[in-house]
């Protein structure tokens, strides 16, 4: 689906992430998370210099690098992430790929940023401490092969 333009920009708070191919039927697991963050993608410079030039550096574009997203919500009854990365620490890596879905004011989709032969390749568990009143939240990060806006070539 192609971005939704509008005038106002989004909220960053009304999201949904799926991930497909990670459940034990082999189905899409979506998640709602407190946060999402690492859509990024950064071409870094190659620079040079030609002998027979000045002192001016040339810039050319490397290769191109995406971050990990790091997903982190509350703990659940719900292992498919955790079974993911457990997956991985016994040599089977899984693959995938999945999207993050950014939601209007009504839930319905307005952009999907897609990720690509995606893994697993950490997971943090809550601090724990009796004197505080806070929910336990869990950390997924999630390393990946390349990222798209849906509806863009």
């Amino acid at each position: 689906m192609p971005p939704v333009f509008r005038e106002d920009p989004y909220g960053g708070f009304n999201f949904l992430v799926t991930v497909n191919g990670i459940s034990n039927d082999g189905k899409a697991v979506r998640g709602s998370f407190t946060e999402a963050s690492g859509l990024e993608v950064e071409v870094p410079p190659i620079e040079y210099r030609n002998g027979s030039e000045d002192i001016t550096v040339r810039k050319i574009p490397g290769l191109k690098k995406f971050t990990n997203i790091t997903l982190k919500r509350g703990i659940t009854a719900d292992l498919a992430f955790w079974n993911w990365i457990l997956d991985g620490m016994n040599g089977q890596v899984t693959r995938t790929d999945g999207s993050v879905v950014l939601l209007d004011e009504n839930k319905q989709e307005v952009m999907r940023w897609n990720f690509k032969r995606a893994w697993a390749c950490k997971w943090s568990g809550p601090g724990l401490n009796a004197k505080n009143n806070e929910i336990s939240i869990e950390t997924v990060e999630i390393c990946h092969e390349g990222l798209d806006v849906d509806g863009q070539s």
